[in-house]
């Protein structure tokens, strides 16, 4: 097995020196082997939003930017307001209900605390 540490994100074992860094082969992630992303805090998850806050169940969020939506004809606008979030693991960290589209998932770099 590798002396590095898997790859934060595909779990790959293959990760390898460069520069300073360690790259992953399979999903070509770059991260610094310095830099400690903590995760998990207390047995939940750490979520950030695009302002850097750390947003946990149950809270509110705004949503930044329009974001469109495969299957609406419209986008979710801007400013809409999403209340009772659930954080989850995975790409869309965020999972909600929204008045208009039902439930679905978000990024949470898209939103904001309220």
């Amino acid at each position: 097995m590798s002396e590095f540490p898997p790859c934060p994100k595909c779990g790959s074992e293959y990760a390898y020196p460069s520069d300073g860094m360690l790259v992953c082969p399979e999903c070509f992630h770059e991260w610094n082997p310095e830099d400690t992303e903590v995760e998990v805090v207390e047995g939940e998850l750490k979520v950030l939003d695009a302002n850097g806050n750390v947003l946990q169940n149950g809270d509110s969020v705004v949503v930044i930017k329009d974001l469109p939506v495969k299957g609406a004809p419209k986008p979710i606008k801007a400013g809409t307001k999403v209340k009772n979030i659930r954080l989850t693991d995975g790409d869309h960290n965020i999972d909600c209900k929204i008045d208009g589209f039902g439930s679905m998932g978000l990024k949470s770099e898209f939103v904001r605390k309220a």
